[in-house]
C-alpha cells in the first residue's frame, strides 16, 4: 500500500483544508495510506530531524506552503524518497502590513522559497503565476487550480424583489482590501438605500456611511450566506502578494451563481471573464459602475450568475484537481531510480 505524508504548518488553515484534506478520500479509495502531519514554522533543521522517521516512511511527502532553507532542503531530501511542494500563495514575499504598502520582498524569504523548489521532484502550484516564479529553480512544475466542491453550494434564492446585497467572503487578515472599494460603495448606498454589504468573516468593518450586515463565517451556513447575496466582490492591490494569490472567494461565488467583480490581478482575470460572468474593475469609478449595473439589473445577474457557475464546473471542478493530484502522486511512487529508470516528468501527460 503506497503511503503519502501530507505536511502543513496549520492543518486547520483554509488552505491546508481545501488543497490538501481535499484529497484524503480520493487517495484513500485509491488504495493509499495518508498521513497528516504538522510541521512547526520554527526550529529549522531540528523540525527535520525530529520528523525523519515519518519522512522516510512515505513513499511521497507534500510540503504544502513550507519554505525550507538550503541546507534544511538538503537534508529533509536525505529522509524522504519523493517530495511535493505544493504552494496556492506568493509566499516568497511577505503580505503588506498595511492598504497600500509593497510587500516584504526579503531575499532571505526568496532563497528559501527556491531552495525548496529545486530540491522538490514536483512544485503543485495554484496558478501561473506561481508557476513563474517557481520555474527557474524547479525541476518539474504542474500547475493545479486550487478547486472548489460545487455541490457544497446552493444557487442564489436571492429574489430581486430583496434588498440588493454584495456580498464579500474572507479571512481577517483580508478586509483591508475591502477598504479599496469603500468609496464606491458609500456611492452607491446613497443612490440605493436599501443596499447592504454582506461581510461572511470573524471580523468586520465599521462604516456609518453603508450598511454592513456582518455574518459571522461558518463552514455549516457559509452556503446559505452566499445564496441569498446578489454579487459578490474581490478587490485586490496590484502587487507582488496578491497576484499571487488563487482567487478562491471568487469560486465560492461562481458556485453559488452570483456574478462577480474583481480587481484584474493574478487569477482573478482567468477566474472573471470580464463581460461574461462578471466585471473587471481597475479603479473606484469602474467598481462603482459595474456594481450598479448589477444593482440595476436582474436579468444581466441572472445571466452573469448562470456564465460563471458553469464556467466554475468546467475550469475548476474538484474532482478533476483531486483526480489529477493522485495521478502526480502515483506517478511519483511508481518512479525508482535506483533500478536505473531515466527521469520522466511526472507532470507530462497530467489533463
Amino acid at each position: 500500500m503506497p503511503n503519502v505524508v501530507l505536511l502543513g504548518y496549520d492543518l486547520e488553515q483554509p488552505s491546508f483544508r481545501h488543497r490538501m484534506r481535499s484529497l484524503i478520500g480520493p487517495l484513500e479509495a485509491a488504495g493509499w495510506q495518508v498521513r497528516l502531519v504538522r510541521y512547526p514554522s520554527g526550529r529549522y533543521g531540528l523540525r527535520t530531524w525530529e520528523r525523519r522517521a515519518i519522512l522516510r516512511s512515505a513513499d511521497v511527502v507534500v510540503l504544502h506552503q513550507i519554505k525550507l532553507s538550503a541546507i534544511e532542503a538538503r537534508l529533509f531530501a536525505a529522509f524522504s524518497r519523493r517530495r511535493v511542494f505544493d504552494v496556492d500563495d506568493a509566499i516568497y514575499v511577505r503580505k503588506p502590513r498595511r492598504l497600500g504598502d509593497a510587500p516584504d520582498e526579503s531575499a532571505w524569504r526568496k532563497k528559501k522559497f527556491a531552495a525548496t523548489c529545486r530540491w522538490a521532484d514536483v512544485v503543485a502550484a495554484g496558478n501561473d503565476v506561481l508557476a513563474g516564479v517557481a520555474s527557474p529553480a524547479a525541476r518539474s512544475i504542474c500547475i493545479l487550480p486550487t478547486s472548489i466542491d460545487t455541490a457544497a453550494y446552493l444557487p442564489t434564492i436571492a429574489s430581486a424583489a430583496d434588498p440588493p446585497t454584495i456580498a464579500w467572503i474572507g479571512s481577517p487578515e483580508n478586509l483591508v482590501y475591502l477598504e479599496m472599494i469603500r468609496p464606491a460603495l458609500a456611492r452607491l448606498a446613497g443612490r440605493h438605500p436599501m443596499l447592504r454589504i454582506r461581510v461572511i468573516c470573524s471580523h468586520f468593518p465599521d462604516w456609518p456611511e453603508v450598511n454592513v450586515e456582518r455574518i459571522a463565517w461558518s463552514a455549516a451556513t457559509e452556503a446559505q450566506s452566499l445564496a441569498t447575496a446578489h454579487i459578490g466582490v474581490m478587490p485586490l492591490t496590484d502587487d507582488a502578494w496578491a497576484r499571487g494569490k488563487c482567487a478562491f472567494k471568487l469560486l465560492q461565488y461562481m458556485a453559488a451563481a452570483l456574478p462577480c467583480v474583481a480587481s484584474p490581478v493574478g487569477a482573478n482575470v482567468e477566474a472573471v471573464i470580464d463581460g461574461f460572468n462578471g466585471f473587471h474593475a481597475r479603479n473606484a469609478d469602474e467598481w462603482e459602475r459595474s456594481l450598479e449595473s448589477l444593482i440595476r439589473s436582474p436579468e444581466l445577474r441572472a445571466r452573469f450568475g448562470a456564465n460563471g457557475h458553469a464556467h466554475v464546473q468546467s475550469r475548476y471542478a474538484m474532482r478533476a484537481y483531486q483526480a489529477r493530484y493522485v495521478d502526480l502522486l502515483a506517478q511519483l511512487a511508481g518512479r525508482d531510480e535506483t533500478h536505473g529508470e531515466p527521469y520522466r516528468d511526472p507532470c507530462r501527460g497530467l489533463v
